[in-house]
């Protein structure tokens, strides 16, 4: 999940970007300086790489012998080899890198411009999670090989999964861009969970899709594939320039918009099939090149301002720049291999966003605090707890909410049934006389194997993560106030991934149990130390958390793609969420830790429902704010670390669970025990479903969860009573 799909909430303008307030001269901010410098500065630079991309290569050929043919010096165009390098491979290559970093740019500062989010990314309509579909379901069932087959399915994919976007989002509500946000994360995590289901049962298709999930321009030979998308991009284009007057008359509310005779669902209609056109191009023609859309336009955004005009020039530029320099580095520094240019993105990009936003200027990115800015809770918040139960016993007394207390005893019952269910399923024919004789040791040999060495161990283990991740969930989730926060927020789960993966090359396929914990703590210490401190403004904190997620994945593609294929199709497996192989044995130190923490989370409980408040409030009533988030990030970040380390990222259990349990204990409490059976419970009855599916095949929890919780997000998050606060 990016960090547009958690609603990071921004200062709503009140006056045109453009315009002074009224009675005063005007006077611009310090994020609407003169940009004609910067871009001249920026075309300079981009007309170097571009030279330096043309100089480059795996052939002998330099910038003497280039010149001479673009001259046609002494009759350079004649030599056929020097025609096939320069005039073949290195113009095309260089100009579809123009191309698709000004594309990527482009549809990134329009998305953030129309969710009034500097936060958001190309991802968000569900186009890289399209193309991906598309890619895989040429692959695995249509048998496609070709580059153009590639080229057609990937962008059909795209368009189709930004159509179901919009016709989502605008079934209710006119597409508001919150409601984008969420109908786009959504869908895109069904798509990405088709996707799964198609590589998990075809080797070949996992074998070509993880080099092309890389991204690269080497694929990019002659002309032919630009001139079939040629009209796809000047469409994106033309019509990203058309929107760029009503995106500004935009920015002032919906309502001063349709006073200046524009219509905001039109346009935010118009932008989505612009940036649609635009990423989807690009993805066809270099792969999913992830986070250079984001960067593109924060960029922009620090030099010019809101300003949409020059913030879309500024953003096509930038986007330019850094795919192009990117595709030279990418070229040289693995000779005479190429280097993924999508990993080369994430390490200039990373470094470059933490320092903008650890600069002076970042105050022209208009974003607020979600701590600052996030409304106190309404209907939601905390209220006296009512007809509860009260235990005494002397001068003790325990006061126990009879809601909650109810629902935690129907999850725990309804648990039990899932883990009777789940030890009885499976391929092998077992009544449930003999499920239960196996259970206690009983009965024939072969069965009691089967139950206790491999369904009982996966089941435990998989009860662990579940309520690891539901409760390491429930307290970020009330942390920042928001249902959509995550422990991805901070680069967790990435960051635990990569070092159970770098692990896996000295301790075994599925690496050590440590590395999740501790992957995770490094990636928050990080997180905290390149923010500033745990004292940083908030969207610091969410900025350089993507940034660590960036680099974390680019990691885990690398690792993925230096293995042998039978190793990357396990280790594939485990990163979608995977409890196969699991046993008691790797789930005791998840046990372990959730003997402690679980307890210490109930005792924090008190004083984290307090925080639904104001800071002002929490400390009027005793409670010191930055002492119990630092307690419950550290609670969350072990938590969600040692899930990972057992069963890898499954996703959808973390964000799923609390709001589940919230509206079965109600609003008066934080539902810290009732998270924790409800996502032992969801992993549970996941891991059963995918075992019995198919006959034959499983399909990872993980991948269960993600095309299941699309829809609930949807039903929660976009229904008559859902609301993203």
């Amino acid at each position: 999940m990016t960090l547009s799909q958690v609603g990071v909430p921004t200062a709503p303008p009140a006056t045109a970007p453009d315009s002074p307030p009224p009675g005063r001269r005007s006077r611009r901010p310090e994020g609407a300086r003169p940009t004609w410098p910067a871009v001249t500065a920026t075309v300079l630079l981009l007309l170097a790489l571009a030279a330096l991309s043309l100089s480059v290569g795996a052939g002998e050929v330099g910038p003497g012998r280039v010149l001479d043919y673009l001259l046609n010096r002494d009759g350079a165009r004649a030599d056929g080899r020097l025609a096939l390098v320069v005039g073949d491979l290195r113009l095309p290559r260089t100009l579809a890198a123009l191309l698709v970093g000004a594309a990527l740019g482009v549809a990134g500062a329009q998305l953030q411009s129309v969710t009034r989010n500097p936060l958001a990314e190309t991802g968000l309509l569900g186009v890289n999670a399209g193309a991906s579909l598309g890619v895989v379901f040429g692959i695995a069932v249509l048998g496609v090989q070709t580059s153009f087959g590639y080229l057609a399915l990937a962008f059909g994919g795209a368009v189709l999964a930004s159509t179901v976007v919009l016709l989502v989002a605008s079934t209710r509500g006119g597409g508001s861009p919150m409601r984008l946000v969420l109908a786009g994360s959504a869908v895109a995590a069904i798509f990405r969970g088709l996707t799964d289901v198609l590589i998990v049962n075809s080797p070949e298709a996992y074998e070509r899709y993880r080099v092309w999930v890389l991204g690269s321009l080497a694929g990019v030979e002659g002309w032919t594939t630009l001139r079939q998308l040629a009209p796809v991009l000047g469409a994106g284009f033309l019509l990203a320039a058309l929107t760029t007057r009503p995106l500004t008359a935009l920015a002032l509310g919906d309502d001063l918009a349709r006073g200046l005779g524009h219509r905001p669902g039109a346009t935010r209609a118009a932008v989505a099939v612009a940036v649609t056109l635009l990423t989807a191009s690009a993805v066809a023609l270099a792969g999913p090149v992830a986070f250079l859309g984001l960067l593109a336009g924060f960029l922009a955004r620090t030099v010019a301002g809101p300003r949409i005009g020059r913030l879309t020039l500024l953003a096509a530029l930038f986007g330019a720049v850094v795919l192009t320099g990117s595709d030279v580095l990418a070229r040289v520094v693995a000779r005479p291999f190429e280097a993924p240019v999508s990993v080369i993105v994430a390490l200039i990009g990373a470094p470059a966003l933490i320092a903008i936003v650890r600069s002076r200027r970042s105050a022209a990115l208009a974003m607020a605090d979600p701590a600052e800015s996030a409304p106190a809770a309404r209907s939601g918040e905390p209220a006296p707890p009512k007809r509860d139960l009260t235990l005494r016993y002397g001068a003790w007394s325990l006061l126990l909410p009879r809601r909650a207390l109810l629902a935690s005893l129907g999850l725990a019952t309804a648990l039990l049934a899932a883990v009777v269910v789940s030890a009885h399923a499976g391929q092998s024919e077992l009544d449930l006389a003999r499920t239960f004789q196996a259970v206690f040791g009983y009965g024939d040999r072969l069965d009691v194997l089967l139950v206790q060495k491999f369904r009982l161990g996966r089941i435990v283990a998989g009860l662990a993560a579940g309520a690891a991740l539901g409760l390491a969930g429930c307290l970020t989730q009330t942390l920042a106030r928001n249902r959509l926060a995550t422990p991805e927020l901070l680069g967790v789960n990435d960051g635990a991934t990569a070092a159970v993966l770098i692990s896996a090359s000295t301790a075994g396929t599925f690496g050590a149990w440590w590395a999740g914990p501790l992957g995770a703590l490094v990636a928050v210490l990080v997180v905290t130390l390149a923010s500033g401190g745990l004292g940083a403004r908030g969207y610091r904190v969410l900025v350089v958390g993507l940034a660590m997620s960036a680099l974390a994945s680019a990691v885990i593609q690398v690792a993925m793609a230096r293995r042998s294929l039978n190793s990357a199709g396990s280790l594939y497996i485990w990163t979608n969420g995977s409890l196969n192989g699991r046993d008691l044995a790797i789930a005791t130190p998840v046990l372990l830790g959730l003997a402690v923490l679980v307890p210490l989370a109930l005792a924090v409980a008190r004083r984290l429902a307090v925080l639904r408040f104001d800071d002002s409030v929490a400390s009027a009533l005793g409670v010191d704010p930055g002492r119990v988030r630092l307690t419950c990030l550290l609670l969350a970040v072990a938590l969600a670390g040692l899930a990972v380390g057992v069963c890898g990222p499954v996703g959808f259990v973390a964000l799923a669970a609390p709001v589940i349990a919230g509206r079965l204990a109600g609003p008066a409490r934080v539902p810290v025990l009732g998270s924790a059976l409800t996502g032992a419970l969801l992993v549970v009855l996941a891991d059963t479903l995918g075992r019995v599916l198919f006959a034959g095949v499983e399909i990872p929890v993980g991948i269960v969860t993600t095309v299941l919780g699309g829809p609930f997000l949807l039903w929660v998050l976009l229904g008559r009573k859902g609301s993203p606060a």
